[in-house]
């Protein structure tokens, strides 16, 4: 028996989750969360060609027979399912994330369609929070009228300072792009569209110094930072992650940045995975996939209008972000149903045995959903980063409990 997860791609029924049992999850009372986040990849190309790229450089190929730019039907119809879905679950807040690719190749006209059509579809009922992924390079004064006319924030991708970002965020002909990027932020952080600014996504490269690194970026002024680990997996390890090795170098270099974030007088940013991490060592609960167990509420719209998962599975193999479900045919609470969608909204029964025994499973929750693919068991494993998050949770824990020892003694 095979379980079909999108056009000509098949998975065995041995790699986890297709054999979920949905309908038994829901008759024992389990229920879906809806979808609060609706991640539109507007232009499936890009103007950098990235070494490192889960979109053209890694297992899943798909962009090459999807169109270029999504058409103004097809925006027109994902509004509509949008607001279908709203409505249905009585939602008065999403978010929308316009993505690629690079989404400002869709050009000012087609991403202000977007945004105008995604909100006049759910009505004023539903605030739709809108911000754009983007690495900058054709960031200019007209793209931020737009983005401040719409209230549209901006996250801007950069990998520290030039030698660490052009490492391997190059332009097809070889040429670095910090340059350009660097170009765009200052329009975006030193004028009057400060207040667009939403953060810095930064993807960890092992030989680019953690604390000059983390120091490049906040020089920016970020509001917050967000250090990825490089995707990859147990069939296709990451970059200096050997698979079953205990050493911890991705680790090391967090904890380099969190000493070094943590030990200021006063915060200067925030970085994602350390609030996650804190927050959860706290009793909180965590709002985004990357640790703990909260159920994933995102879901991904195609050029083409098709429906997938979180773009980071394309890492794992050809189709695995893939529904079947299609915008033109199908409602998002039909794709709340299949196994592979259930299986991030289940918290700890899509844990390996060996993770439901850790006792950090609450606070790192085997980590990314994506790096944990094993070609022949799927899903069903730790983090191929396994050891790298448990030192560096560990590490947190250590200096929050100090942290907290000393501002009240006596207290346990």
């Amino acid at each position: 028996m095979t379980v079909n997860l999108g056009p000509s791609v098949t998975r065995s029924d041995r790699e986890w989750p297709a054999d979920l049992d949905v309908a038994a999850l829901c008759s024992g009372g389990w229920r879906p969360t809806p979808f609060r986040e609706f991640v539109l990849k507007i232009h499936s190309r890009c103007n950098l060609a990235c070494d490192y790229c889960y979109m053209y450089e890694m297992a899943d190929q798909s962009w090459r027979s999807r169109p270029r730019r999504m058409e103004r039907d097809v925006l027109d119809r994902t509004a509509g399912r949008i607001a279908e879905h709203v409505h249905a679950h009585g939602l008065d807040r999403v978010k929308l994330v316009l993505h690629g690719g690079e989404p400002l190749l869709a050009g000012a006209e087609r991403l202000a369609y977007a945004v105008r059509a995604v909100r006049t579809a759910v009505g004023p009922d539903t605030r739709v929070d809108v911000r754009v992924q983007t690495n900058a390079v054709r960031l200019n004064a007209g793209f931020l009228r737009l983005f401040d006319e719409l209230d549209v924030a901006v996250s801007v991708s950069l990998d520290g300072d030039e030698e660490a970002h052009d490492r391997h965020r190059r332009r097809a002909d070889g040429r670095g792009s910090h340059a350009a990027v660097k170009a765009g932020l200052a329009l975006l952080t030193d004028g009057p569209y400060r207040h667009l600014f939403a953060g810095l996504l930064s993807t960890i490269d092992l030989r680019n110094p953690p604390v000059r690194t983390y120091e490049a970026l906040l020089a920016w002024g970020p509001p917050q930072i967000d250090f990825l680990l490089p995707h990859g997996n147990w069939s296709t390890p990451p970059p200096g992650r050997v698979p079953d090795d205990l050493d911890t170098p991705y680790a090391d270099w967090l904890i380099a940045v969190f000493d070094r974030w943590y030990d200021v007088p006063r915060q200067e940013t925030r970085v994602r995975t350390f609030g996650e991490i804190m927050q959860l060592l706290l009793g909180g609960a965590s709002t985004t996939e990357i640790v703990g167990l909260s159920p994933v509420a995102s879901i991904v719209i195609e050029t083409d209008g098709s429906m997938e998962q979180i773009s980071s599975l394309k890492s794992a193999f050809a189709g695995a972000p893939a529904t079947g479900l299609h915008v033109e045919r199908d409602s998002f609470d039909a794709a709340l149903l299949l196994p592979s969608v259930a299986a991030r909204q289940i918290g700890l029964d899509a844990l390996a045995p060996t993770c439901r025994s850790c006792a950090l499973r609450r606070v790192c929750g085997a980590g990314l959903y994506a790096h944990r693919y094993r070609a022949g068991t799927g899903f069903a494993n730790p983090s191929v980063y396994c050891p790298d998050l448990f030192r560096l949770i560990t590490h947190i824990r250590g200096r929050v409990q100090a942290g907290l020892t000393a501002r009240f003694p006596g207290r346990s």
